[in-house]
């Protein structure tokens, strides 16, 4: 490579983004989709926001992690969608290289809190069903504060290096990045060094956030299952687990895609580009349009809210 082409892309002032490669004549058919998803992600979110903070007898543990899920799946759904949009709809594919960083670095922040958040509710559960009558003095509004600011600083503390690390490489190949988004190794794929640091960083970060995540989720669970096979009678074994079955179902819709996605990144390297592309933007949006439909289906406390809402605004 000569050396001016060497010159041209250190320290870029713009990436480019291609969204799906192989794809670009169905971009504005696929929009459709994701377009549908981020409003219904937007909307549920807001809506679970709105009751909780006018209902005084939701002013609990569970909700106040809920609002925190909430407000993580607003951020990490928002720090996608709408440039991705702008790719398929307007083929805007130029994003300023600090402004690629700062979308490098909330995708990888809150994704971390999301998980934190999850571990929390777990714990709410936990202390729920294993400790009901210490429930209250367990987690009182300042532990669940704690809790709240521990998951924040610990997400936002280890995505940190990310866009250190992206932004001290230099980048002498080229600055088209093949992706909807500002993802950490697609960025530093591009540089012309050694990036084992940050290839290195991540696996650290996976196994700090995740991994630590999942088993405290598993072990929670293990120790909930054995409290409700204690109970008496079926029925109040199967109330009892009723009320995890939200938390659950918004687990496994945060885990299983970005599990698929990682798997297909190792293991299937075959398949086109854009079916990578395509799980990972389902891993960012999927949770956020899920988690607001499955709290508002299955907890009857905010579905009551709901459906009174909606009454009061008919008469």
């Amino acid at each position: 490579m000569s050396e001016s082409n060497i010159t041209k892309f250190i320290n870029p002032s713009i990436f480019i983004l291609l969204g799906l490669p192989g794809l670009e004549t169905a971009h504005v058919w696929i929009s459709i989709p994701f377009c549908t998803m981020y409003v219904i992600a937007v909307l549920g979110n807001l809506t679970i926001l709105f009751i909780v903070k006018r209902e005084r007898s939701l002013h609990v543990p569970m909700y106040y992690f809920l609002c925190m899920l909430a407000v993580t799946d607003l951020v990490l759904a928002t720090s996608t969608l709408p440039k991705m949009l702008a790719i398929f709809w307007f083929n805007s594919r130029e994003i300023d290289f600090s402004a690629c960083l700062t979308q490098l670095y909330f995708i990888h922040g809150f994704s971390g809190i999301e998980s934190g958040i999850f571990v929390a509710m777990a714990l709410d559960r936990y202390v729920a069903i294993c400790d009901p009558l210490r429930h209250s003095t367990i987690l009182t509004n300042h532990v669940v504060a704690r809790i709240g600011l521990a998951v924040l600083l610990r997400g936002g503390v280890l995505a940190l290096p990310y866009p250190f690390l992206a932004r001290r490489w230099p980048y002498c190949r080229t600055n088209v990045i093949p992706n909807t988004h500002c993802e950490h190794m697609a960025v530093v794929k591009l540089a012309c060094a050694d990036i084992r640091i940050s290839s290195y960083y991540g696996l650290f970060a996976i196994f700090c956030v995740i991994g630590l995540d999942v088993l405290f989720i598993i072990v929670s669970y293990i120790q909930i299952l054995r409290a409700i096979f204690s109970l008496p009678t079926k029925d109040a074994r199967l109330k009892t687990f009723g009320t995890c079955i939200s938390h659950v179902c918004a687990i496994l819709s945060f885990y299983i895609p970005g599990f698929f996605a990682s798997a297909m990144s190792r293991f299937l390297q075959n398949l086109p580009l854009y079916s990578h592309i395509f799980i990972i933007n389902l891993y960012l949006l999927v949770p956020p349009m899920l988690n607001p439909i499955i709290y508002g289906v299955r907890t009857k406390q905010i579905w009551d809210r709901l459906l009174q809402l909606f009454t009061h605004k008919g008469t």
